[in-house]
């Protein structure tokens, strides 16, 4: 294995090859394998696993791409991903992937996956309804139904036949692999000079355009790095960045944030890695309702989910505890509907439990952070001088 260093800068590189060299690479060494790529929040990408393929995060094109044919496509009072995802798509870059999935995340996204079939890309463009009732006897079915169209998809395209076997080793290996997510999280909460949080960022994200198993060896190597005694602890406050689930920050951002004096112990980012909270039971004999139960039991709270019966800002509350984070960041994407609509509900939770937060937008290319840096710096000076600990109780 290679070097920690090494394995950060291949991580980065990974992460923003908006040619998705490797994926591309790993799908010609076998006529039978696909590409799907999905947006974000959430997919069970162990479905596609067991089926001889790689599920591809399509993620935007941050800073790295500059758009001018996507604005044609999308009013301006929109958030910018999707511009950015088109101007991808325009330019050839999903070239040799066979299908997208697109969770129901918000109409825009809805919007986003009719683009992609009046384009023509792809043998399927699925867009993927959840269940927004979590009662088992309600959903079980027409989740389970939604998840076998994607694999009778996939199943014309390679004729490779998923079978109870193949996709509970997906589960095993996608459940190791949240496992070791969760530990790097973890170890980083004891000790976040060791690592910072942009190469947290590279390294999750680099999971999304890689086989699971070259990920999970990454992660090895990573969590063993990093909980050997190196670097010292730097006068900072511990925080915790939300809103930012689906359209990506840019990672200068996230480095901003931590040079103003902040260590970032939790965040939403890249969330779909971790949306199921431990691992998937694989003992019922029947996988896809293991998946489906997972989903509907273990899934963390997010803005595009309607959580009536175990309300979120219960749940952030919760996460803030276990952390032990000295503040809250609200860091949203421009015109994102689903983070904007829910903020005012989870500062209100903020103020009635005494934790402290700041708020701001942001777009997956924003370029200048001076603003911002100042707002995380004041907020960061104010906590170490003069704040009480956070304490909650009573949830």
């Amino acid at each position: 294995m290679d070097t920690p260093d090494v394995i950060i800068r291949k991580c980065e590189e990974l992460a923003f090859d908006l040619n998705f060299t490797r994926a591309k690479e790993w799908k010609a060494q076998d006529a039978s394998r696909v590409l799907v790529g999905n947006m974000p929040i959430y997919f069970p990408r162990e479905l596609v696993h067991a089926a001889n393929g790689l599920c591809v995060g399509i993620l935007g094109g941050g800073d790295k791409k500059l758009i001018i044919k996507g604005d044609a496509y999308y009013q301006s009072y929109i958030c910018h991903m999707p511009r950015s995802i088109v101007e991808l798509v325009l330019d050839g870059h999903f070239e040799g992937f066979d299908g997208f999935i697109f969770p129901s995340i918000c109409d825009v996204i809805r919007n986003l996956s009719g683009m992609f079939q009046l384009m023509g890309k792809g043998t399927f463009v699925k867009y993927l309804d959840y269940p927004q009732n979590f009662s088992a006897s309600v959903s079980e079915d027409f989740y389970i139904n939604e998840l076998q169209y994607v694999l009778d998809q996939i199943y014309a395209i390679n004729k490779v036949e998923v079978t109870a076997e193949r996709l509970k080793n997906s589960i095993q290996l996608y459940n190791k692999n949240r496992s070791l997510i969760t530990e790097l999280y973890d170890i980083r909460q004891q000790f976040p000079w060791r690592l910072t949080a942009a190469d947290v960022y590279h390294i999750v994200r680099a999971g999304y355009v890689i086989p699971v198993e070259e990920h999970n060896e990454i992660l090895e190597a990573m969590i063993q790095h990093i909980q050997v005694d190196r670097g010292k602890p730097v006068d900072k406050i511990k925080v915790m960045v939300m809103g930012a689930f689906c359209e990506q920050p840019p990672v200068g951002l996230i480095k901003t944030i931590e040079m103003a004096g902040c260590y970032i112990i939790e965040d939403d980012f890249l969330l779909g890695a971790r949306w199921v909270q431990g691992d998937i039971e694989t003992t019922s004999g029947n996988p896809m309702h293991d998946l489906c139960m997972a989903y509907l039991e273990k899934s963390t709270f997010s803005s595009s989910v309607y959580d009536v019966n175990n309300p979120k800002e219960n749940r952030l509350m919760e996460l803030i505890k276990k952390r032990k984070v000295d503040g809250i960041i609200f860091a949203a994407p421009s015109f994102c509907d689903p983070a904007l609509l829910d903020h005012p509900i989870l500062q209100k939770a903020c103020n009635d439990h005494h934790v402290r937060f700041i708020s701001f937008l942001y777009s997956e290319n924003t370029g200048q952070f001076k603003v911002i840096k100042e707002q995380v710096g004041t907020f960061s000076d104010s906590i170490k001088l003069w704040d009480e600990p956070v304490v909650i109780n009573n949830l």
